[in-house]
């Protein structure tokens, strides 16, 4: 039983049920992807390994702080498990914790990256998909000098990526030519691609009800059903009765929620860090970014998915609460205004929130959880997308008993 039908979820669905286990996946929502999969920024990331908690994250926060427009908006508040959180993301941010991460995300990544080429010529999906890679904007000299040892350290790591000067960013995008701001350059990951994460999520619920996956719609999860020390299934609410859903192991891909569910749940350090997109219709698709765009000075990301923009980012800690604010998400709007004026329909704009299941290292729980029978896939943070396919292929192998190929600290 797989709890969860956003990226997580599904993915595992498929690739254990590719290795031949019998599959049934439970969501509260009417369909999949309707949470935190359902208008991501778009980007399979691979060339942004570096966790959040990195040796400059503390000094930059305390540079953000009081600003409404802040990249990273902290609001303070009475919330144990935000202070927890947060204690456990300044350990993090020390250089070799930082480092340790940063190898651990980027050779899942890589893996993700080759499962999700695999998975999409094996069913031919079609998801808005481009693979023209991700440009990661540098507005200064300052910007400029950090890519080119960025770039040296992720091309280290297996990532390829090259340092572009303004000219070389326009060759890549012809789009960036009228951009009224600096642009000191770029890094460019070639390999990267971007689409709609949830178009492929719906994409692969067919094929996964095709080979004999079950979903169950409109069920809330209210607890684990253990028996014998062993989680045995799960309890479920739909149609206002309780019922029980037997299964040999469960697995948890509840993103911020799943702490609620798992034994100890708080040493998970999993907390709901807000996000915004916006998704603009275009006016003149001629004009728009083909290439996937990253403005790294303000956590901006950028990516033509068909006929319109999806313009993402900024993150709130604000626990589980997903009220609109215009003001964040018309941010994202006024960016896009600024540097691509008039390529867009923005009467038309559709605004959205969600919520990131984030851990203080941003290395996700991939393997074996507290109680036997009980697995985890959960907490992939900004890198869902990125880390999806890569994630449920080796927890199925996991779950077969055989090791996965890279070197990532999977739960034994």
């Amino acid at each position: 039983m797989v709890l969860g039908a956003g990226l997580a979820g599904v993915t595992s669905a498929w690739y254990l049920r590719q290795a031949g286990f019998e599959v049934t996946v439970v969501d509260r929502q009417a369909d999949a992807a309707l949470e935190t999969s359902f208008a991501n920024g778009g980007q399979i990331s691979v060339s942004h390994p570096e966790p959040w908690s990195n040796p400059s994250a503390p000094t930059t926060i305390v540079k953000w702080l009081g600003r409404a427009d802040a990249p990273l908006l902290v609001r303070p508040r009475l919330d144990p498990a935000l202070w927890r959180w947060a204690l456990a993301f300044a350990r993090e941010c020390l250089p070799a914790r930082c480092e340790r991460n940063t190898r651990a995300i980027a050779a899942l990544a890589i893996h993700s990256r080759q499962c999700l080429r695999a998975l999409r010529e094996q069913l031919s999906l079609e998801y808005r998909q481009r693979s023209s890679g991700i440009l990661h904007l540098l507005r200064d000299h300052h910007e400029l000098r950090a890519g080119e040892r960025r770039s040296a350290s992720l091309n280290a790591l297996g990532i390829r990526t090259e340092l572009l000067d303004r000219s070389g960013c326009e060759r890549v995008e012809p789009a960036l030519a009228g951009d009224p701001d600096e642009l000191a350059g770029a890094l460019y990951a070639a390999d990267d691609e971007s689409g709609d994460a949830r178009l492929f999520v719906q994409e692969l619920v067919g094929h996964a009800r095709s080979v004999g996956v079950e979903f169950c719609f409109d069920a809330v999860v209210t607890g684990l059903h253990v028996d014998d020390g062993r989680a045995a299934g799960a309890w479920l609410t739909a149609d206002g009765e309780r019922r029980r859903i037997d299964a040999d192991a469960v697995v948890v891909c509840l993103g911020s929620h799943s702490p609620e569910l798992v034994p100890g749940g708080s040493r998970l350090a999993i907390y709901p860090v807000k996000g915004y997109s916006v998704t603009v219709p275009l006016a003149r698709p001629q004009c728009a970014p083909q290439v996937s765009l990253t403005e790294e000075s303000r956590r901006i990301v950028c990516s033509r998915l068909g006929d319109t923009m999806r313009i993402a980012g900024t993150a709130e800690l604000t626990g589980f609460d997903l009220a609109a604010n215009p003001s964040r998400s018309g941010a994202l709007l006024a960016w896009f205004e600024r540097h691509f004026a008039g390529v867009g329909r923005s009467e038309a704009a559709e605004h959205w929130s969600g919520l990131r299941p984030t851990t203080p290292s941003n290395v996700p729980h991939v393997g074996a959880g507290p109680l036997p029978g009980l697995w985890l896939n959960t907490g992939h943070g900004s890198l869902g997308w990125t880390l999806s396919c890569g994630s449920a292929q080796c927890l199925a192998e996991l779950m077969a008993g055989r090791r996965p190929r890279p070197d990532f600290p999977f739960l034994a």
